[in-house]
């Protein structure tokens, strides 16, 4: 059976929770780097599970699952990006190649700015890149919205307006805050306010200066950078921001199979198929040469 280490590290403002996976049948590859923001590791082991001739590297952000915050931690992109860096440094098995999915594509870009000797190839699969969008404005209106309602009324309000916002398809109107709130139980959520003020993504991510992307540095850096989308959720957040990124870079992006969380098949999205996107997921890797 494959073995697996866990370690802390501990870092300014936080200590991190990391996984080292060694391979069942090592190959020829670099080690593979996969996160996400706000998901854990616990989020990837489907993907994981399908790279087992190559090291794996897995971790939790600073604000998430078995990783927490010290006094006075703070959360930002660039944060997030210095963790990365410093996970891959504690490893220390050489430039590895990177799979960023969500919140953690997006903190990867100021890490190839600062250490592009990390990295060989990184994959970045749907940044939420909101300044990169025509909508930009509206975006961040209605992110503060939901930041200000999580504070003000607890999880389920917040998370129904989330969710509302990650199914709206195309740029958002400019009436969309004079629409009446959804319904948390529409969601199966409740609306019943536990007091607690310290969910990863609508405590920390979504209350992070947005981050504005340099593409002349990235492009500098000189690491393989594709971004890459879902094959579904046209016209949604996500895979806007993915493509905008891609144009970014004068690019387009690569697509995979499934929605923005395409690696992991579950009640909600029974009809992903984690053994595909891994299959695309090595063919972009390999085609790094």
């Amino acid at each position: 059976m494959p073995k697996t280490e866990t370690h802390t590290l501990d870092v300014p403002g936080a200590v991190l929770t990391y996984d080292v996976h060694e391979p069942s049948r090592p190959g020829d590859h670099p080690p593979l780097f996969i996160f996400g923001s706000p998901m854990g590791a616990s989020g990837f082991k489907q993907l994981v599970s399908h790279f087992d001739d190559r090291i794996v590297v897995t971790y939790d952000p600073r604000m998430t699952e078995r990783s927490h915050l010290k006094d006075g931690g703070e959360v930002t992109t660039e944060i997030h990006g210095d963790d990365l860096h410093r996970v891959v440094e504690a490893v220390s098995r050489g430039p590895v190649d990177a799979f960023g999915s969500s919140g953690g594509a997006a903190a990867a870009l100021p890490w190839v700015v600062a250490h592009p000797g990390d990295i060989r190839t990184l994959v970045a699969h749907e940044p939420p890149l909101a300044m990169l969008l025509e909508d930009a404005e509206m975006v961040l209106k209605v992110n503060a919205d939901i930041v200000d309602t999580y504070r003000q009324r607890g999880y389920g309000p917040a998370m129904a307006k989330f969710i509302q916002l990650v199914f709206q398809s195309g740029p958002l109107p400019g009436d969309y805050l004079e629409q009446p709130d959804p319904d948390p139980a529409q969601f199966g959520l409740s609306t019943d306010d536990d007091c607690s003020r310290d969910d990863a993504l609508l405590a920390y991510n979504m209350a992070m200066p947005p981050y504005t992307p340099d593409a002349a540095a990235l492009i500098a850096s000189g690491v393989r950078i594709v971004p890459a989308i879902g094959a579904e959720g046209e016209g949604t957040l996500a895979r806007r921001g993915g493509e905008a990124f891609a144009d970014l870079l004068g690019t387009v992006p690569v697509v995979f199979p499934g929605d923005h969380g395409g690696f992991t098949a579950n009640d909600w999205t029974p009809n992903n198929d984690p053994a595909a996107f891994a299959e695309k997921l090595r063919a972009v890797l390999d085609d790094a040469g």
